[in-house]
């Protein structure tokens, strides 16, 4: 039963709130007065808009996704992107500021060294903001890859804990990145960093990978099913204790294995033999040569089901239950320690860039091409996934997106947002990506063919709130547009009056009504039956319950949304205003 605290007295309360502060507490805790960010300055009593920068679209004339570029502070993206893009992001991929002390990123416009003592406190801050935001984008099943190395990476592990819950964890990835190893204070050389996985829910799962040619030889035998493998029964590295449906006795013989009658003992969570072995047979258990009591492969059904697929093998002077190890179209899951020589960041990261600027240095540190397209393989194994990157750096993420399906024809496309600082997104993450989009010569005049893809570029734009709150509604209508077109996917405009604008996409329309004067909305009507195909009419209304029905009582096949009410509302959320 809760107790009643309004019964007490200021001493008793004061006392109360004193002993909740002095406990101890497991998690994160930092100082959030002391690190106020700017973007939090630049979005006083303003909500942010898009606006395209015209000129800068890339089309590719094969067709295909359109692939957004925003540039801008990333939490004013990640909002605009809660409104445009919630819950339909399939996989996001971040590569953030690792917090060395070495001034490698900048907090309110300040470069962060180790002297600062709130160095981890506003990294923390600068994370938690952004990774809720971003939880929201994701689909159901959607999965986040963080990649990050020593600095912080304990708290990161308890921060994506808190926002993704510590079940949701997939995995961790060590990536030998670095063979030529970073020197530390410390006197250790470091090889790698990680790659964090997290599900938003209980159903996301990490995908398989391709084998390679190695993996792919060790099946090096044949039957009228396919190539196979032999393998021990006993499963490595999982122990009875974990699954006790597994740990059950095989009768064999040098040259037979059966499975005997059985029964399950609830109580004490074994099998019971209900047979004796036969004349020459042996009983044997998943028990490794130092006696650990493991598990077998599979239970006893299937066991039983698929027993021609077994054979007795002799190792060291004792039998074995071997079975045929499948070779299947599935892949196989991914390992935790990755060590291809392309994941060095130096050969395929830094001189790669090289390549596609003709120049030498236009990046630190970039990611290899190789490490980032097998995270992406991770995350998605749909051919037309939607990637998400708010740390978009020199742009590695949409170049993998492109060069994946380069390989096998899929439809990916992705979402990178940056902000311009040092022009960055400008001269390094756009022109990258419309160099590898459009094709480019190398250092050494070798012309490298386009890899395709369409793309839109975007900014932030703030629109300021005054006291006239109906102004303020009409002035966010004016400027929404392309956020709507972002959200509908619509980019094509067909027509323009004073009152309203048609966008069209394929066989999908878009239509925004600006005024609250409805005297062209018979004629906008008029338009919308020209069309087949999907329509979606967004129309600007002061009332927050939504649109009058009377008004559209005979628009048929055309799917109504009050505005900007719809985007207030996300907006609340995130902002006080």
């Amino acid at each position: 039963m809760s107790k009643d605290y309004s019964q007490l007295n200021k001493e008793d309360l004061l006392k109360l709130v004193e002993k909740l502060e002095s406990r101890k507490k497991y998690g994160l805790i930092w100082d959030e007065e002391k690190v106020k960010e700017q973007f939090e300055k630049d979005a006083v009593n303003a909500l942010p808009v898009l606006k395209e920068v015209k000129g800068k679209e890339i089309t590719d004339k094969n067709g295909g996704p359109v692939n957004i570029l925003i540039e801008g502070d990333n939490y004013h993206a990640l909002s605009v992107l809660n409104f445009t893009h919630q819950g339909i992001v399939d996989a996001i991929y971040i590569d953030p500021p690792y917090n060395t002390g070495a001034k490698d990123w900048k907090y309110n416009n300040d470069f962060i060294d180790s002297n600062d003592s709130y160095r981890h406190s506003k990294w923390i801050s600068f994370m938690d903001k952004r990774l809720r935001l971003a939880k929201n984008l994701l689909k159901e099943d959607g999965i986040i890859c963080v990649t990050i190395d020593d600095y912080e990476i304990s708290r990161l592990m308890i921060l994506m804990e808190e926002i993704f819950g510590e079940h949701n964890h997939l995995g961790t990835i060590v990536i030998r990145n670095n063979p030529a190893g970073r020197s530390t204070t410390k006197g250790v050389s470091v090889t790698h960093e990680y790659a964090i996985f997290f599900g938003k829910s209980e159903i996301s799962q990490v995908c398989r990978l391709e084998r390679n040619q190695t993996q792919l030889d060790r099946y090096d035998q044949k039957d009228e099913k396919g190539a196979f493998e032999w393998v021990n029964f006993r499963k490595p590295g999982s122990m009875r204790i974990e699954s006790p449906s597994m740990f059950y006795p095989i009768f064999i013989t040098s040259d037979s294995i059966r499975i005997p009658k059985i029964q399950w003992d609830s109580k004490k969570e074994e099998w019971i033999a209900l047979e004796k072995p036969k004349k020459g047979e042996q009983v044997i258990y998943p028990v490794d040569d130092n006696g650990e009591e493991r598990r077998w492969r599979y239970g006893v059904e299937r066991a039983k089901a698929e027993i021609n697929e077994f054979k007795p093998k002799i190792q060291k002077g004792k039998l074995h239950a071997y079975v045929k190890g499948r070779l299947n179209d599935e892949g196989i899951l991914p390992m935790t320690w990755w060590d291809k020589k392309e994941y060095s960041s130096t050969a395929y990261g830094t001189n790669l860039l090289k390549d596609i600027f003709s120049e030498l240095q236009v990046f630190s540190y970039p990611k290899s091409i190789f490490a980032v397209m097998d995270c992406l393989k991770v995350l998605s194994d749909k051919n037309d996934a939607l990637f998400l990157d708010f740390f978009a750096g020199s742009g590695t993420t949409g170049h993998a997106v492109l060069d994946l399906n380069k390989q096998d024809g899929g439809k990916r496309s992705y979402i990178l947002c940056t902000n311009n600082e040092n022009n960055i997104c400008e001269e390094i993450t756009y022109e990258r990506l419309k160099r590898v989009a459009n094709g480019y010569k190398d250092r050494r005049g070798k012309s490298n063919n386009g890899l395709g893809g369409n793309l839109k570029y975007f900014k932030t734009k703030f629109v300021k709130k005054n006291a006239n709150g109906d102004d303020f509604k009409t002035r966010i209508t004016h400027e929404c547009t392309e956020m709507l077109c972002l959200r509908e996917g619509v980019f094509d405009e067909v027509k323009k009056t004073d009152h309203y604008r048609i966008f069209q996409q394929g066989d999908k329309t878009l239509a925004v009504y600006y005024s609250l004067n409805r005297k062209s909305l018979l004629a906008l009507k008029k338009e919308l039956e020209k069309v087949s195909g999907e329509k979606i009419l967004y129309c600007f209304t002061l009332d927050a319950t939504g649109l009058s029905k009377t008004e559209f009582a005979n628009w048929h096949g055309v799917t109504l949304e009050p505005i900007p009410q719809k985007i207030l509302d996300v907006y609340k959320q995130i902002y006080e205003y």
